[in-house]
């Protein structure tokens, strides 16, 4: 099968399966949003949701958070990874955006990558998310899944090498939306321990599955 078709299949299994797939943090705007990611940094969803309610609460803009204190934040994010770190990087993000950019977020992978505790995956999930560009963010459910399923090579080993493949092959239109289809499916079928291969609709075209059950992928059709 060739590596378009493959994209093929995937692309309208999940179209049917998951038509409406989004982020499962909770914001209200930007900056809310761009919070809520970098906490999320090796913690889970639910973990983040659990927490920002209050911080969003007492810190609702980026003109509040700057005029706290790390040691402030860090109170009502001591529960997630990294809270000292974590802590500082919001409270220096949000004067940054206050200092630098007139309190907006802004859409440039340049510009985000600047503000304290942002990377280049949590500068694409606001980019795909806020702004809708075609960007694809690639954390670990999104690497581990697309290598199983052999939408990258074996050759792909950073994360940046897996973005430049799967903008190549997904539309643009909907990259914003394979982002969240490959996480949601890494979240919960694909998952890292113990896949749940035999519910997944993706199986019989899934390189992990026909490797480790000696199956082969069907043809191409006519």
């Amino acid at each position: 099968m060739k590596k378009q078709e493959l994209y093929d299949r995937v692309i309208a299994y999940f179209e049917q399966a998951m038509p409406v797939a989004e982020t499962e943090l909770h914001y209200h705007d930007p900056f809310q949003l761009l919070v809520a990611v970098i906490l999320s940094a090796q913690c889970t969803d639910k973990r983040v949701n659990m927490i920002t309610p209050p911080l969003f609460r007492d810190y609702p803009t980026p003109e509040a958070m700057a005029a706290a204190t790390p040691e402030t934040i860090y109170e009502y994010v001591r529960s997630v990874s990294y809270p000292n770190n974590k802590a500082k990087h919001l409270v220096g993000m949000a004067r940054m955006l206050v200092e630098n950019y007139h309190s907006e977020v802004p859409s440039d992978l340049d510009e985000l990558v600047k503000l304290p505790g942002v990377g280049r995956k949590t500068a694409n999930v606001i980019q795909a998310v806020v702004f809708e560009k075609a960007a694809m963010a690639v954390d670990t459910h999104v690497f581990r899944v697309s290598h199983r399923i052999g939408l990258v090579p074996a050759t792909c080993t950073t994360p940046y090498s897996v973005e430049k493949q799967l903008v190549r092959y997904f539309p643009a239109p909907i990259i914003p939306k394979a982002h969240h289809w490959l996480i949601l499916h890494g979240r919960y079928t694909c998952t890292a321990r113990t896949p749940k291969c035999e519910a997944c609709g993706l199986k019989m075209i899934c390189r992990h599955y026909l490797r480790t059950h000696g199956a082969a992928r069907p043809s191409a059709q006519p």
